[in-house]
This record gives structure tokens, C-alpha cells and sequence, in this order.
């Protein structure tokens, strides 16, 4: 099994990249971390190989203090030549500081100009139209003209890559009409394999698969016996099991685990460390 996956076609990353998500706050909209602990992770993650970090510019604590791309561009600009930065679009801020999913066309260009100035850069490496909340909403609904805006940005060179998040087949079929998708980004682990038709069409494809809250995002207890039983084969830990499962899953898939703690991101970065046997693979069946 490769550690590296050329992202549409020419962007080398390793297959375990960093989610910023958990950088401003442990929890969705909670108090906000110390910024210094977060730059201190993104730090030691380019030590440790990490080439592919995945934020979005609505990432942010509670207070709206601290904010994922805030710290990103602070600690790691000018950016390394191999370092690809994903975001999304789509839901944006609402007045009482929630998120609402933006789904007029041409509310996405301030987004996508906001990601812009606050990681500072001039063009986006790739942008993910995000739909919905944790599960895609209900089959039928068009994501045609959405994600036409953004491929009137990427003719422009805003953007270089695009990619959906929380879709299934029909919007992947859909936005495959109007431009090249390059990654899925949908909810999928080791506790939750229910997306096994949007994973074999990325597959078939060479699209890539990049699982949202990969370690269960807090909603899901990873720990059974099944991945007990080789992690302590392998002796390793759960989480590191359940990331080197998802990586075995599909050629294609990617594991962007989220962390604001260096003792989390060094245990999740060593998975990709793992190499799980047929006899694993088996018994995590």
C-alpha cells in the first residue's frame, strides 16, 4: 500500500494530512484553545510529513477568536512548496453565529475570496462545495449551478481543484457534467461504512476519498473488540487501527484526522506506520 497519492493527478501528498477543524476548539463552536497550542501543532505536523491540511474559513471557536486559517496562515506562511491547503465552501455564518448552507450560486465567490485573504494566497489548492449537515440531503437536490460558480472561479485561476463534500452519487454524477471533481470529502469510518457507493464510484474514477471526522468526530465510539483485537496485534492503539483500516479501505482514500493536542497528532500520524494484514483486514470485516 502507497503512503502517497498524487491529488488530482499532480499533487503528491501523504495519505494521512491534518484537519484543522479542532485547532480553535475542542468542540463544535466551544471556547477557543490557546492559539499557541494550535500553532505548535501545525508545526510539528510539516515535521512529521504532513503535506495536505484540510480548513475552511467558518472553522472557528465560539467566540470567533481564534480561527483555523487565522492560525494556518500565521504559523505556516510562506507555505512549503509541497503543501497542499483543501477548504470548503457552503456553509457560512448566520447573524446569531451559527452556520447556514449557502445555496445561492452567487453567495460562494465572497466565500471563496475570503479563504483567499485569510491563508493568504492567491490561488486556492482545492475547494470543496459542502452541502448539508452530517448526512447528504435527500437525493434530487441540484448541486448544478453551485458548483458552476466554482468552476467559473477555477477557469479564473482561483481555485486549481475542486471537490464536494457530503454527496452521494447523483451530485458526484451531477457536478462530473460540469467540471472535474477531484475529491469527495463525505462521512465514513470504522464504525460507520455506510458509504460504499460514493466510495466505489470515487474508486472507478481515481477520485479522491477523504472522510470527514475519520476517528468518529466525537458522535462515534470506535472502540470493539474487532479493532481491540489488532491493535493490541499490532500494538498499537485503536485510533491508529481504525486510520490504517480507512487507508486499506480503497487506494483512494485519505485520512485527515483532527487534533489540537501534539500527543493525538503524533499517535495519528504514526498510522500510517501500520500495516495491516490480510488476516487484519479480516477481522476488522
Amino acid at each position: 500500500m502507497s503512503n502517497d497519492f498524487r491529488l488530482g493527478g499532480d499533487l503528491l501528498i501523504n495519505r494521512i494530512g491534518f484537519g484543522a477543524m479542532r485547532l480553535p476548539t475542542n468542540s463544535f463552536r466551544g471556547p477557543a484553545r490557546d492559539p499557541e497550542t494550535g500553532r505548535a501543532v501545525l508545526r510539528r505536523a510539516v515535521e512529521l510529513g504532513v503535506n495536505h491540511i484540510d480548513t475552511a474559513a467558518f472553522y472557528t471557536s465560539g467566540d470567533g477568536t481564534v480561527r483555523a486559517n487565522a492560525l494556518i496562515r500565521e504559523t505556516l506562511h510562506p507555505y512549503p512548496a509541497d503543501l497542499v491547503i483543501a477548504t470548503k465552501v457552503g456553509p457560512a455564518h448566520t447573524p446569531d453565529g451559527g452556520l447556514a448552507e449557502t445555496t445561492n450560486p452567487a453567495a460562494l465567490r465572497p466565500l471563496v475570496e475570503e479563504n483567499l485573504e485569510t491563508l493568504g494566497v492567491d490561488r486556492l489548492d482545492l475547494v470543496y462545495l459542502r452541502i448539508g449537515g452530517i448526512a447528504p440531503p435527500p437525493h434530487g437536490e441540484s448541486v448544478a449551478e453551485r458548483f458552476e460558480a466554482l468552476a467559473a472561479m477555477r477557469e479564473e485561476g482561483l481555485i486549481r481543484h475542486l471537490g464536494l463534500s457530503n454527496v452521494d452519487t447523483g451530485h458526484l454524477a451531477e457536478a462530473r457534467a460540469v467540471a472535474p471533481v477531484t475529491a469527495v470529502q463525505n462521512h465514513f469510518h470504522a464504525a460507520n461504512r455506510d458509504d460504499t457507493k460514493v466510495l466505489a464510484a470515487c474508486e472507478e474514477a481515481g477520485i479522491a476519498y477523504v472522510p470527514f471526522f475519520p476517528l468518529g468526530g466525537g458522535l462515534s465510539d470506535l472502540t470493539d473488540d474487532r479493532i481491540a483485537k489488532v491493535a493490541d496485534r499490532h500494538g498499537a492503539t485503536v485510533p491508529q487501527i481504525a486510520l490504517a483500516w480507512l487507508l486499506a479501505s480503497s487506494p483512494v482514500t485519505l485520512a485527515i484526522p483532527g487534533t489540537g493536542s501534539l500527543a493525538h497528532l503524533e499517535e495519528n500520524t504514526a498510522a500510517g506506520s501500520v500495516s495491516l494484514t490480510q488476516e487484519d483486514l479480516s477481522d476488522l470485516t
